[in-house]
């Protein structure tokens, strides 16, 4: 029987038939397709035609198609419904990726010819758009390791292999201790705890078979848990077992895997002719060196760090003040600010929550998106992986644009956090696609399935992303949409997050979940002025995790990580209530794969841009201003990464931004400047 990972995908958008796909045809489709690719680029670097850019790069470009259809679904369902023999999987494919990429970034004849087009590009007669995939072509080889020495080469090729098992390993560790864990809620452990909180918590329990409520590690839960439950007791059970998520020793311990990698990572950029793995890495990124990121976050750490201590002082006397004489810990500062944000805005978490009903929040981005740029959506009903997965075909002024696929609940196969990918990218070469684009998100699943404010920015937040992908408009799919350097990824995304913040938008879908009434006048301009409420603390556990991965990254390797993790916390005087939003042991943004290994940073570089773009908006005082959007859209949406990100934003803004529009956005005052 033919394998449904290789056919032609006929069905509704193109979409992967994925009821018609078992677990068993992924390991002989991959293979096949492996060997494919590998074929097809051992053609190009073999033939015997004068180098061009159509034999060659146009050739590269048009390669691995079934490859790309096996990975699409398999990385796809990896993520969000793992299961052991996926896990299996993922653990024996990564090196074996590794290895094909080695050999194929690592082929003398492929590079020549590339290397050959490089110096000869002058003569070309090239687009501004195939100069840059000429460009990134070139270099990507020569990162990879094409212009090393024989036993260079071959070292890479095993750092590389190593990199990819210990960054499948972190992951699933990470997932198999989320997986495990829960805390189970007697009738007495609900007192105080909001309605929202204890459905969800039910709903956990259900899922995972148990009949009591329970706390487990998904963020949507945890977080609530420690902002609401009284017992300070149960608290600090929840927070030590989120905290000790990958650090123990055993079979799942991630704090060796951390170490080894940045062991390799140090070697491979020497090998490559770096001082330090940082350096390679930030070479094609905006921020250019670890220079300028150190910069960028020493000038916000004083000031976050500053309103953090006096935010501390005061929870510390909510404390005593109920009779608690103990120190402020790292379980306590949510429930405390909580409370605080009660009192200073009269506004509680329990009392907005009803206002933001996931519906009402996906309706409401879309809109955005529609008076923005003229996108309609409109729900469809193809077969998808999972039953809690939803469709929407994009559409501009009739015209198919992308499909749009929603994956929002928590559930116990789905890996943490929330991010966007593309089963098909955006190109025009060799044949025009169109996307096919994925939101994954872990909110608690209840009905109607709540938000917290929170959530509902990162519904934004990865839509952003996902705009990104659907206005893409470019030839060539590897420069396609959120093909952009780590530092400039975030711009569309963060950007994006604004528009749940105006007013009008909030007063036509934050609606009351059972009266369907809107969010009153008076609890808006609540919500609006505490946007920035308790940004001393989200400031500092997020800089503090970028600064312990870039100088892991540039100092001496560690012999003992942990150590060194707290060395760096005690250099930048981190305070003692407030931990890493993401701890070593946790660090999958930079462990697990490395996409943002060096790069945790480019959330707040990129904070820096969104924060300048929208306020280009709110100098026109008009959030949905359509000249504003057709230039947004020009400029960064659709271009990709087909310029230089630093000529997008110029061509967008008419300058490049400055740190005060951040510090003025998180409320923080400061007079420092990149």
């Amino acid at each position: 029987m033919s394998n449904p990972l290789l056919s032609d995908w006929t069905g509704a958008f193109g979409l992967a038939p994925f009821a018609e796909i078992s677990d068993a045809d992924f390991a002989p489709a991959f293979e096949t397709a492996l060997a494919e690719d590998l074929a097809e680029t051992l053609e190009i670097a073999n033939d015997p035609q004068i180098p061009s850019f159509a034999n060659t790069i146009e050739a590269l470009a048009a390669t691995g198609k079934a490859l790309h259809q096996v990975l699409s679904v398999f990385y796809t369902l990896s993520g969000a419904d793992s299961n052991a023999a996926r896990e299996a999987l993922m653990r024996e494919f990564s090196p074996k990726l590794s290895a094909h990429s080695s050999e194929i970034y690592t082929n003398k004849a492929l590079f020549g010819r590339i290397d050959r087009l490089w110096n000869g590009r002058a003569e070309l007669n090239l687009s501004e758009e195939q100069q840059r995939v000429l460009m990134l072509t070139h270099r990507n080889f020569i990162r990879a390791g094409a212009a090393l020495s024989d036993t260079a080469e071959l070292r890479m090729k095993e750092i590389k292999s190593r990199l990819a098992v210990i960054g499948t390993e972190f992951s699933q560790n990470l997932l198999h201790d989320e997986r495990s864990w829960h805390l189970e809620l007697g009738p007495e452990d609900l007192n105080g705890l909001p309605e929202f909180l204890i459905d969800a918590a039910k709903a956990a329990g259900v899922e995972r078979g148990v009949e009591a409520p329970i706390v487990t590690l998904s963020r949507s839960i945890i977080v609530p848990f420690l902002q609401f439950s009284a017992q300070r007791d149960l608290r600090k059970k929840a927070y030590q077992a989120w905290a000790a998520r990958g650090a123990h020793t055993g079979a799942h311990d991630n704090r060796s895997l951390a170490l080894e990698m940045l062991v390799l990572r140090q070697e491979m950029a020497e090998l490559l002719g770096y001082p330090d793995f940082a350096s390679f890495k930030l070479e094609t990124e905006m921020a250019k060196t670890p220079e300028n990121v150190s910069k960028l976050l020493k000038g916000v750490w004083q000031p976050a760090k500053a309103r953090a201590e006096q935010d501390a002082g005061v929870l510390q006397e909510m404390m005593r003040a109920e009779g608690l004489n103990d120190d402020l810990e790292k379980w306590d500062w949510r429930y405390y600010a909580e409370k605080r944000r009660a009192v200073e805005f009269d506004l509680d978490e329990a009392q907005l929550k009803p206002y933001f009903q996931l519906d009402q929040m996906i309706a409401a981005a879309f809109d955005c998106a529609n008076r923005l740029f003229g996108l309609s959506f409109e729900e469809v009903n193809p077969p998808l992986y999972h039953s809690d997965c939803r469709a929407w075909e994009v559409r501009r002024n009739g015209t198919h644009v992308a499909l749009f696929i929603g994956d929002y609940f928590a559930r116990g196969s789905k890996r943490s956090g929330a991010w966007c990918s593309a089963m098909r990218a955006q190109a025009k070469f060799p044949k025009v696609q169109t996307p096919i684009v994925i939101n994954v998100c872990n909110f608690a699943k209840s009905d109607p399935a709540l938000l917290s404010y929170d959530d509902a920015r990162t519904l934004f937040h990865e839509f952003g992303h996902a705009l990104h992908q659907m206005l893409s408009d470019v030839t060539y799919e590897m420069i396609s949409g959120t093909s952009v350097p780590r530092d400039f990824v975030e711009l569309p995304s963060q950007l994006y997050e604004h528009w749940l913040d105006v007013p009008e938008v909030l007063a036509r879908f934050a609606t009351h979940a059972e009266t369907g009434a809107s969010m009153p006048p008076a609890l808006l301009e609540k919500v609006l002025a505490a946007a920035t409420y308790d940004m001393g603390f989200q400031t500092v556990e997020y800089v503090a995790s970028a600064m312990v991965d870039l100088f892991y990254h540039t100092g001496d390797i560690p012999t003992d990580i942990m150590r060194r993790q707290a060395d760096i916390l005690d250099q930048i005087d981190m305070p003692k209530a407030i931990g890493m939003r993401h701890a070593t042991p946790q660090f999958a943004h930079v462990f697990s794969g490395g996409h943002y290994a060096s790069a945790y940073y480019s959330y707040m570089w990129s904070e820096v841009m969104d924060a300048d773009a929208f306020a280009a908006f709110e100098e026109k005082g008009d959030p949905f201003d359509r000249n504003l959007a057709q230039s947004l859209e020009k400029n960064i949406l659709a271009a990709g990464g087909s310029k230089d990100p630093e000529l997008l934003y110029l061509a967008y803004r008419g300058r490049l931004p400055g740190v005060e529009a951040l510090l003025k956005g998180r409320g923080l005052v400061s007079q420092a400047s990149i």
